[in-house]
């Protein structure tokens, strides 16, 4: 692992912690050469999932970017970044176990809606206008008022 400080390649682990319920583990690292401590996470990497975008091009599953954009519909909510954790961790493990090759970007967006849904009112409104592309103020509404009914 090369050390985010100084960029030497080796590094003692002092710590090791198994995470999300086993299936990773989170290591606390240390450089031998600057003593910088950081930390590195080591995961299960599923079947090659890939993702069908809207333009038909295919892409990578990366649960990075399910992350982000919860988290930017999360901006200043009350939410930690631990509950945005297990909500990506929910629908990474629903997606692997759904698909087995190919998925459509739409299904994931729709899931990610799902859960927001459940999570933040106002983080499902801010993920819903950038995911669904409102043209005007009345789809912005509609989408509140879906909200309102689904209570």
């Amino acid at each position: 692992m090369r050390c985010p400080k100084c960029g030497c390649q080796d590094d003692k682990v002092i710590d090791s912690r198994s995470v999300r319920d086993g299936s990773g583990v989170r290591r606390r690292r240390e450089c031998t050469q600057c003593a910088h401590r950081f930390t590195t996470y080591e995961g299960i990497i599923q079947s090659e999932l890939r993702v069908l975008k809207r333009n038909g091009v295919l892409e990578d599953f990366d649960r990075d970017k399910i992350f982000q954009g919860i988290l930017n519909a999360c901006y200043k909510r009350p939410i930690s970044n631990d509950e945005i954790s297990r909500v990506v961790d929910e629908i990474a493990l629903e997606v692997q176990n759904d698909y087995d090759r190919e998925i459509p970007s739409s299904e994931i967006g729709l899931r990610v809606m799902e859960k927001l849904r459940k999570l933040d009112h106002v983080a499902y409104v801010r993920f819903a206008s950038v995911y669904r592309k409102f043209k005007d103020v009345e789809e912005f509404i509609e989408a509140i008022r879906t909200l309102e009914d689904g209570k």
